[in-house]
């Protein structure tokens, strides 16, 4: 995976000394991040500090407010891998199985799994997602993109499981997999001599006292709210097999989900508890993700923070702890966010303020340069060919075979079509021209220009002169800044504590850094002098006056 530099978020929702915070300081951050948001997604907040919660409801559009309350569910989405890996903790707690035990032990009696060679897919492979199973596999037709994973069936999964084809060695590289989860919550519900829901409810839901959790059987007091795609469009629940579910079936309420991290952090004791402890203990790490039971782990300072994000077609959801600093976060929104990417950030900052976050992402109107420049064939990793047009002052998309569907563009620079939820990011290259990035389910593809097109502006060659013009240091916020610099009729960029890099002329005014997907453009004065800068990157646009 690449790592991106010179970015840096630039909004403090509150100071970083600020750690502990009121239900109002909660309410204010999630206000400045999605207040009048393109998504109109409503969000529901809490925050753990050492033992005190505050919780809010926000909406982005404060007119159609959603009577939320502590009986309103969401759809969790992946986050439901982290309560399947506490039941196969408390099955390892018995001395049933280990995580060094091939999947097959765990699988009823004849069920076939492949392997690769004399390498067999352990049930820890599954958890790190290690196990060289797909993410889904390519015999499931998923038809209903509203309702993925509603048609499939104990025989599909079993089908699909015999006919993979592993094309490398578990444990060797990590690939997110919802097929290696799905598989795993099947076994344990047949283990059990149950279903996944009664499973759940009986090892973790009641010992915790999470009595408005539920997968199908919701309780008489609780309702779901109502899900949306990004474009603020209403979306359907998603249903999975029984029991498949532990893949991301399970909804809950805000003050259900307080008290399962307040069992993570160890607070909360129940019969359960032991078992949740032993899901944060790091598993493995390869390809730089550091792995434990599902959970995923990263250092701020010298700490471990634990998270893990989810995503169904109408809702997204985050959830974060530090348990030597007994601090735990939790998000639900009422809107799928999957595409943006940006969700989980927002919950990192409010676990850790030191972890910025950008503004809400705004309805903009597309630079009309940029849409010209953009028009054209571009064949996507997956092999899929789309045409790019123009439509007036829009831009439209159509994937061969498909129905022609009208973009939007919002404040980050991204385009995003109005009829379903996903994201159109470009990425402007050395000679002018445009990459770009497809983001839609949780995947990401890499699309190429495949027609013959000359750059979208002439190439201009700056003198060592007017290259020097751009020089000087640029805050992009009270902790991250740009030095510009020229050596050898060159301009290079340096974001603090971070290592030079080269940029290269588009036009007049105009740089990108095409290695780390950055553009830069500067904004002069009345007088013509260089007075700022604008950085392009991953999404974000951040911009800095010139000291």
């Amino acid at each position: 995976m690449r790592k991106l530099h010179l970015i840096a978020c630039a909004v403090a929702l509150f100071p970083p000394a600020a750690l502990a915070m009121s239900d109002s300081d909660l309410r204010a951050a999630l206000e400045q991040r999605f207040k009048d948001d393109r998504t109109g997604a409503c969000v529901a907040a809490a925050v753990i500090d050492d033992g005190v919660t505050v919780s809010t409801y926000v909406c982005a559009d404060s007119k159609s407010q959603r009577p939320y309350d502590e009986h309103t569910a969401f759809e969790i989405g992946s986050v439901t891998k982290t309560m399947t890996a506490a039941l196969l903790a408390e099955f390892i707690a018995r001395g049933d199985v280990t995580l060094d035990d091939p999947l097959a032990k765990l699988l009823p009696k004849g069920t076939r799994v492949p392997a690769f060679g004399d390498r067999q897919i352990t049930i820890g492979d599954i958890v790190t997602h290690t196990s060289g199973l797909p993410s889904i596999p390519e015999q499931w037709r998923l038809s209903n993109i509203s309702n993925p994973y509603a048609g499939i069936t104990e025989a599909d999964m079993l089908g699909a499981l015999a006919a993979t084809q592993l094309t490398r060695a578990p444990g060797s590289k990590w690939e997110y997999s919802n097929f290696a989860m799905m598989v795993l919550s099947y076994a344990l519900a047949k283990r059990s001599g149950t279903d996944y829901e009664t499973l759940l409810r009986e090892r973790l839901l009641v010992p915790l006292g999470m009595n408005n959790t539920y997968v199908t059987k919701r309780p008489p007091q609780v309702r779901l709210t109502q899900g949306h795609l990004s474009n603020a469009t209403p979306a359907v629940p998603w249903d999975f097999p029984p029991d498949m579910a532990g893949v991301g079936g399970v909804r809950a309420t805000l003050p259900d989900m307080v008290r399962y991290l307040e069992a993570e952090l160890g607070t909360r004791d129940s019969a359960i508890t032991p078992a949740l402890a032993q899901t944060q203990r790091q598993v493995a790490r390869v390809d730089g993700h550091a792995m434990a039971m599902t959970w995923m782990l990263s250092g701020v300072k010298d700490r471990t923070i634990v998270a893990h994000e989810g995503g169904t077609g109408g809702y997204s959801s985050f959830v974060a702890f530090d348990r030597a600093a007994k601090r735990a976060v939790v998000l639900l929104s009422d809107t799928s966010q999957t595409s943006i990417g940006d969700f989980s950030v927002l919950g990192r900052h409010l676990l850790e303020p030191a972890v910025l976050v950008g503004p809400a992402r705004k309805v903009a109107a597309a630079d009309s340069k940029l849409v010209d420049a953009l028009v054209g064939t571009y064949q996507l990793d997956s092999g899929l060919r789309a045409q790019l047009r123009r439509k007036g002052n829009v831009l439209t998309i159509q994937a061969d075979g498909q129905p022609e569907f009208e973009m939007g563009y919002d404040s980050a620079s991204d385009f995003y079509p109005l009829q379903f939820d996903a994201v159109l990011r470009p990425q402007r290259r050395s000679d002018g021209t445009y990459a770009l990035t497809w983001f839609q389910s949780g995947g990401r593809f890499e699309a190429a220009r495949v027609d013959s097109a000359a750059a979208g502006v002439g190439k201009w060659t700056p003198t060592e002169a007017e290259i020097k013009e751009y020089e000087g240091n640029y805050p992009l916020s009270p902790a991250f800044a740009l030095r510009v610099f020229s050596m050898e009729a060159k301009l290079f960029v340096q974001g603090t504590k971070q290592a030079a890099i080269e940029v290269v002329a588009v036009e007049k005014d105009a740089f990108v850094a095409e290695r780390v997907g950055a553009e830069f453009k500067f904004a002069r004065d009345g007088d013509g002098n260089v007075a700022a800068l604008t950085l392009r990157q991953g999404g974000k646009i951040l911009r800095g006056e010139r000291k």
